[in-house]
């Protein structure tokens, strides 16, 4: 059974007890994944380590070619 097929299942689960129907799959998670970034973000600074990404680190190594 997919992810479709359990969400028409929950569907009909639902409109038979007179409940409000589940979201659709993937509705949301782009919010899952962006709270799974800044959790870790938050646990790298409270190690000691700085939230620093890889875009930022590409530009610095960009401009400062020997730094890095």
């Amino acid at each position: 059974m997919n992810a479709l097929h359990q969400h028409l299942l929950d569907s009909y689960r639902a409109g038979r007890h007179g409940e409000p129907a589940p979201p659709v799959p993937g509705t949301h998670d782009l919010a899952a994944l962006r709270a799974a970034r800044d959790d870790h973000r938050f646990a790298s600074v409270l190690a000691g380590r700085p939230a620093t990404g890889r875009l930022r680190l590409a530009v610095r190594r960009w401009r400062h070619p020997g730094a890095c």
